[in-house]
């Protein structure tokens, strides 16, 4: 943790400056230093590893998304991050022992957080893509990616507009939440879309990531827990019982979480394919408080257990 925190001073006291100097916000003075850092003109003393850089980013950013009033600027939590991580090496695991690379789309990737934390997990058999319409936000997932020296591809776009990249091995996504204003578009491009008025964006971002899927890849959401029971529901269970087999729902922690309507799930989906096969049972499950780690290990083992009896 010293580490950590010795990074993010010196990340801290840089944007500071930056933000004094030239009239900008902090989370500009963050991507100044970072920038600075990877250009060779100002960087941190001593050796650093993958993790380790990730934390201290998002400890600056953090910081400054709290200064922020624009409600894209948040963050995946890393608790989050790790369990959808964990979950992706226990559904890619034959892959991973193989030795296989695995490739991974966050189409809502922010400043990279949630993908670079998979992807720090799994070591060096990913290769990344994001996509991200804030002209800020992708210029820090880029330069947090570089000095990772993770393989993240990234497209400034609205990644709910056609999209150039291949269909991919996994996604991973923590899911805007609101209404797209786009009616005539989501209506003539999206099978989820509201008889009237605005369709939901989570919706469209569902719909879109599972399009970008491989046949029998995974989707990896985090979506809030009341998904399907909103006025919309309807069309989008439809779709996915259509085109997924439903993997896992896995409720969050409602201490994760400022206000009960805000809760979170990991909802895990596979892209149907004609040499794949439903699960017997989805599995179904409540996750732990993470300060109990007798609990999490409780909850860990059950995961291990479903997986090894759908395999029989």
């Amino acid at each position: 943790m010293e580490k950590i925190e010795q990074l993010f001073t010196f990340i801290d006291s840089t944007a500071g400056s930056v933000q004094e100097a030239k009239n900008v916000s902090y989370l500009e003075g963050v991507l100044a230093a970072l920038n600075g850092w990877l250009d060779g003109e100002n960087v941190p003393e001593g050796e650093w590893e993958r993790n380790d850089i990730r934390k201290g980013i998002q400890l600056s950013l953090l910081k400054g998304m709290r200064e922020s009033a624009q409600v894209n600027h948040q963050m995946t939590p890393d608790s989050l991050g790790l369990l959808v991580g964990y979950l992706v090496e226990q559904f890619f695991e034959e892959q991973l022992t193989k030795k296989e690379i695995i490739t991974m789309l966050d189409p809502a990737v922010g400043t990279g957080n949630l993908l670079l934390t998979v992807m720090n997990l799994i070591g060096d058999q990913v290769t990344g893509a994001g996509i991200e319409l804030d002209d800020l936000l992708i210029q820090l997932a880029a330069a947090s990616a570089d000095l990772q020296q993770q393989p993240v591809a990234l497209y400034h776009q609205n990644a709910l507009m056609p999209l150039l990249i291949d269909p991919v091995d996994a996604v991973v996504c923590d899911v805007p939440v609101g209404y797209y204003p786009d009616e005539e578009y989501a209506n003539a491009n999206y099978t989820i879309h509201a008889e009237e008025g605005m369709t939901y964006a989570h919706h469209l971002f569902i719909e879109k990531s599972i399009n970008q899927l491989r046949d029998g890849g995974y989707a990896f959401f985090l979506v809030p827990s009341m998904i399907f029971e909103s006025e919309q529901a309807r069309q989008l269970f439809t779709y996915i019982k259509t085109n997924t087999w439903i993997q896992a729902v896995i409720q969050l922690p409602s201490t994760l979480f400022k206000k009960e309507q805000m809760a979170k799930s990991i909802f895990v989906v596979q892209k149907k394919s004609a040499t794949e096969k439903p699960v017997k049972d989805v599995l179904l499950a409540k996750v732990p408080s993470l300060s109990n780690p007798q609990a999490l290990e409780q909850f860990f083992a059950r995961v291990r257990q479903w997986k090894k009896d759908e395999e029989k």
